[in-house]
Protein backbone atom coordinates (compact mmCIF):
# COMPACT_ATOMS: atom_id res chain seq x y z
CA UNK A 1 0.00 0.00 0.00
CA UNK A 2 1.21 4.37 -0.84
CA UNK A 3 0.93 6.92 1.09
CA UNK A 4 -2.05 7.88 -1.34
CA UNK A 5 -4.04 4.46 0.26
CA UNK A 6 -2.85 4.51 3.47
CA UNK A 7 -4.24 8.25 4.20
CA UNK A 8 -6.84 8.02 1.67
CA UNK A 9 -5.18 10.65 -0.49
CA UNK A 10 -5.15 11.85 -4.25
CA UNK A 11 -3.64 14.59 -4.56
CA UNK A 12 -0.45 16.05 -2.72
CA UNK A 13 0.59 19.82 -3.78
CA UNK A 14 4.00 18.68 -5.28
CA UNK A 15 6.14 15.20 -4.70
CA UNK A 16 8.42 16.50 -2.01
CA UNK A 17 5.22 17.77 -0.37
CA UNK A 18 4.48 13.77 -0.44
CA UNK A 19 7.45 12.64 0.46
CA UNK A 20 7.59 14.85 3.75
CA UNK A 21 4.31 13.63 4.31
CA UNK A 22 5.08 10.18 3.82
CA UNK A 23 8.29 10.17 6.35
CA UNK A 24 6.08 11.47 8.97
CA UNK A 25 3.77 8.65 8.64
CA UNK A 26 6.14 6.11 8.09
CA UNK A 27 8.36 7.37 11.37
CA UNK A 28 4.96 7.53 12.88
CA UNK A 29 4.61 4.20 12.14
CA UNK A 30 8.12 3.06 12.92
CA UNK A 31 7.61 4.81 15.81
CA UNK A 32 4.54 2.46 16.43
CA UNK A 33 6.04 -0.95 15.86
CA UNK A 34 8.90 -0.08 18.11
CA UNK A 35 6.52 0.23 21.13
CA UNK A 36 4.56 -2.73 20.17
CA UNK A 37 8.22 -4.24 20.21
CA UNK A 38 9.57 -3.16 23.31
CA UNK A 39 5.72 -3.49 25.24
CA UNK A 40 6.96 -6.96 26.88
CA UNK A 41 9.91 -5.47 28.04
CA UNK A 42 8.51 -2.73 30.38
CA UNK A 43 10.39 -0.05 27.91
CA UNK A 44 9.60 3.23 26.38
CA UNK A 45 11.79 3.86 22.83
CA UNK A 46 13.28 6.42 25.08
CA UNK A 47 14.30 4.26 27.42
CA UNK A 48 15.59 1.77 24.89
CA UNK A 49 17.50 4.23 23.40
CA UNK A 50 19.48 5.26 27.03
CA UNK A 51 20.19 1.83 27.50
CA UNK A 52 21.57 1.59 23.92
CA UNK A 53 23.40 4.56 24.80
CA UNK A 54 24.88 3.05 27.88
CA UNK A 55 25.84 -0.35 26.28
CA UNK A 56 28.10 1.56 23.78
CA UNK A 57 30.01 3.32 26.66
CA UNK A 58 31.39 -0.11 27.04
CA UNK A 59 31.53 0.03 30.82
CA UNK A 60 32.56 3.51 30.81
CA UNK A 61 30.69 5.83 32.59
CA UNK A 62 28.58 8.15 30.84
CA UNK A 63 26.80 12.25 32.17
CA UNK A 64 23.64 12.44 31.63
CA UNK A 65 24.10 15.30 29.14
CA UNK A 66 26.59 12.95 27.20
CA UNK A 67 23.10 10.38 26.88
CA UNK A 68 21.16 13.92 26.03
CA UNK A 69 23.39 14.23 23.03
CA UNK A 70 23.39 10.98 21.92
CA UNK A 71 19.80 10.38 22.47
CA UNK A 72 17.78 10.35 18.53
CA UNK A 73 14.38 12.03 20.53
CA UNK A 74 15.88 15.16 21.52
CA UNK A 75 13.27 16.49 23.15
CA UNK A 76 13.74 13.41 25.93
CA UNK A 77 14.27 13.89 29.62
CA UNK A 78 17.36 12.24 30.14
CA UNK A 79 17.42 12.66 33.82
CA UNK A 80 13.94 11.60 33.92
CA UNK A 81 14.33 8.64 31.90
CA UNK A 82 17.70 7.37 34.01
CA UNK A 83 15.90 7.81 37.62
CA UNK A 84 13.09 5.28 35.69
CA UNK A 85 15.99 2.79 34.62
CA UNK A 86 17.15 3.21 38.10
CA UNK A 87 14.19 1.58 39.70
CA UNK A 88 14.07 -0.93 37.32
CA UNK A 89 17.59 -2.06 38.29
CA UNK A 90 19.30 -1.63 35.17
CA UNK A 91 21.25 1.73 35.55
CA UNK A 92 23.89 2.87 38.17
CA UNK A 93 23.98 6.30 39.00
CA UNK A 94 26.75 7.81 41.05
CA UNK A 95 28.50 11.32 41.03
CA UNK A 96 30.93 12.11 38.80
CA UNK A 97 34.74 12.21 40.89
CA UNK A 98 36.07 15.25 38.24
CA UNK A 99 32.58 17.42 38.64
CA UNK A 100 30.71 16.92 41.45
CA UNK A 101 27.46 18.97 39.75
CA UNK A 102 27.68 16.03 36.98
CA UNK A 103 25.80 12.51 37.22
CA UNK A 104 27.60 9.73 35.69
CA UNK A 105 25.85 6.68 34.49
CA UNK A 106 26.66 3.41 33.66
CA UNK A 107 24.63 -0.10 32.82
CA UNK A 108 24.76 -2.77 34.62
CA UNK A 109 24.60 -6.35 33.97
CA UNK A 110 20.66 -6.95 34.20
CA UNK A 111 20.74 -3.81 31.17
CA UNK A 112 23.26 -5.64 29.36
CA UNK A 113 20.97 -8.55 29.55
CA UNK A 114 17.42 -7.01 28.50
CA UNK A 115 19.39 -5.50 25.38
CA UNK A 116 20.53 -8.91 24.63
CA UNK A 117 17.12 -10.37 24.82
CA UNK A 118 15.89 -7.51 22.76
CA UNK A 119 18.41 -7.75 20.30
CA UNK A 120 17.12 -11.28 19.23
CA UNK A 121 13.57 -9.74 19.26
CA UNK A 122 15.05 -7.09 16.86
CA UNK A 123 16.54 -9.07 14.82
CA UNK A 124 13.84 -10.80 14.04
CA UNK A 125 11.55 -8.10 13.20
CA UNK A 126 13.95 -6.49 10.83
CA UNK A 127 13.73 -9.40 8.79
CA UNK A 128 10.31 -7.90 7.61
CA UNK A 129 12.84 -5.78 5.81
CA UNK A 130 14.74 -8.37 3.81
CA UNK A 131 12.70 -8.21 0.21
CA UNK A 132 14.14 -4.42 0.01
CA UNK A 133 17.98 -4.91 -1.82
CA UNK A 134 21.09 -3.63 0.11
CA UNK A 135 21.38 -1.23 -2.51
CA UNK A 136 18.03 0.13 -1.72
CA UNK A 137 18.73 0.55 1.96
CA UNK A 138 22.11 2.14 1.53
CA UNK A 139 19.84 4.78 -1.09
CA UNK A 140 17.38 5.00 1.67
CA UNK A 141 20.15 5.84 4.47
CA UNK A 142 21.91 8.18 1.69
CA UNK A 143 18.74 10.35 1.06
CA UNK A 144 17.50 10.42 4.92
CA UNK A 145 21.29 11.66 5.72
CA UNK A 146 20.85 14.59 3.03
CA UNK A 147 17.63 15.72 3.65
CA UNK A 148 18.46 16.26 7.65
CA UNK A 149 21.95 17.64 6.16
CA UNK A 150 20.05 20.33 4.11
CA UNK A 151 18.34 22.14 7.00
CA UNK A 152 21.48 21.36 9.11
CA UNK A 153 23.32 23.21 6.82
CA UNK A 154 20.74 26.17 6.22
Amino acid sequence: MGISEDLKQTKFNSPTSKAVVNIIFTGNWMMQQTHELLKPYGLTPQQYNVLRILRGQQNNPITVLGITERMMDKMSNASRLVDKLLEKKLVLRRECPQDRRAVDVMILPAGLSLLEEIDHVQLAWEKNFAGISIDKMDQLNEILDEIRNVFTNN
